[in-house]
């Protein structure tokens, strides 16, 4: 899935300079899906004030799946989310999106969550094809 670039965010690129706040308003456009899974874990992280907060539902459908994976695999995408929100992105298998505070304290608890012996432990037979 592509993002629905307007020709005004094509002709900024085009002429070397692009605004991040409509390249993030492209993106919440282009990705619904994915923009609506992240908005959700930021206010859930507000509110419980964890260390992090993380989705462990599969999405609906492979045009969701899709999204999200467009969303975190770009790193374009992902750092412009990530500053937009004032967090840091974390992901696992094909749809286990986590957000983490910007803060230092929690750097350890995101060591865990990326480490390859998490994600040993985070698959699952359901999960070898999405």
């Amino acid at each position: 899935m592509s993002l629905d670039v307007s020709p005004a965010l094509l002709e900024q690129a085009e002429r070397g300079e692009v605004d991040e706040a409509e390249f993030v308003d492209c993106v919440r456009t282009s990705l619904p899906y994915a923009w609506e899974m992240i908005s959700s874990l930021v206010a859930q992280l507000k509110v419980d004030g964890d260390q992090f907060a993380d989705n462990q539902t599969p999405p609906p459908d492979e045009q969701a799946r899709g999204q999200l994976l467009r969303a975190l695999a770009s790193d374009a995408i992902r750092g412009a989310l990530q500053r937009h929100f004032g967090v840091r992105l974390a992901f696992q298998n094909c749809h286990r999106v986590a957000v983490f505070p910007l803060d230092d304290s929690v750097d350890e608890t995101l060591a865990r969550f990326t480490s390859v012996r998490s994600q040993v432990l985070n698959q699952s037979p359901e999960f070898r094809d999405c």
